[in-house]
């Protein structure tokens, strides 16, 4: 009896730790795990980034950037827009912070075509002229369109992995400045990689998925082929 008391005993000690082992191996650490890792985009990107520079190859002003204080010009592209791009490839002290922001400027009637971004929810604010916003949901929300009109000192969000659009619907030029939590948050311009993909997409498949005629797909591939 006095054995089976104490297998009791250790079994009442061991089994919490033994349902709780399982939680423990699958416990990580997302944060960063010193104050900076400025980024050496000279090495190889691993799973949280790139590796870190010395502290003493570092210096100070990777904590500061003027990049997006002026934008480029949205008449160079089809589109009427220019991004501005503002990750870790273009600003090193945002390495393992998890944040990243675009400036996008747009002539009247440009357009930041439909596009993904798959890594990162996007919060941005119009600086400058009115856009509308628009941002197409998923199937669990039925493929709703949602869309506003935003003008200069208003906000919007955008989920994460949710397709999206700004269209410049005023008379004069329109700046936005928006941020993700991400400092690479991906992009998918969805035009572009349905018809401007390398190799390309069989040209049956698109005439399935999109129900038009095989001149119509290879007529929109040819406005794709040298990217946007």
């Amino acid at each position: 009896m006095e054995h089976f008391s104490k297998a009791l005993t250790a079994l009442s000690v061991t089994l919490p730790l033994l349902l709780l082992a399982p939680l423990l191996v699958m416990a990580a650490d997302p944060d960063p795990l010193q104050d900076f890792c400025v980024a050496d985009l000279n090495g190889s990107p691993s799973v949280n980034g790139h590796p870190c520079l010395p502290p003493s190859a570092a210096g100070d002003e990777f904590l500061f950037s003027t990049r997006i204080a002026t934008g480029g010009d949205p008449l160079a592209n089809p589109n009427g827009s220019n991004v501005t791009e503002l990750d870790v490839s273009e600003w090193p002290g945002v390495n393992t912070l998890g944040v990243s922001m675009n400036r996008v400027d747009f002539a009247p009637g440009g357009t930041n075509p439909p596009h993904i971004h798959p890594r990162a929810t996007e919060v941005g604010m119009v600086t400058r002229g009115e856009l509308l916003v628009g941002i197409i949901g998923g199937l669990d929300s039925g493929n709703r369109y949602y869309s506003k009109v935003v003008r200069a000192g208003e906000t919007f969000v955008i989920p994460r992995g949710l397709m999206h659009f700004q269209f410049n619907v005023g008379k004069e030029a329109a700046t936005m400045v928006v941020s993700f939590n991400s400092q690479n948050p991906g992009i998918i311009f969805v035009p572009l990689t349905l018809f401007g993909s390398s190799p390309p997409i069989p040209t049956p498949v698109l005439v399935k998925a999109l129900r038009v005629d095989a001149g119509v797909v290879e007529l929109l591939k040819s406005k794709f082929t040298g990217g946007y």
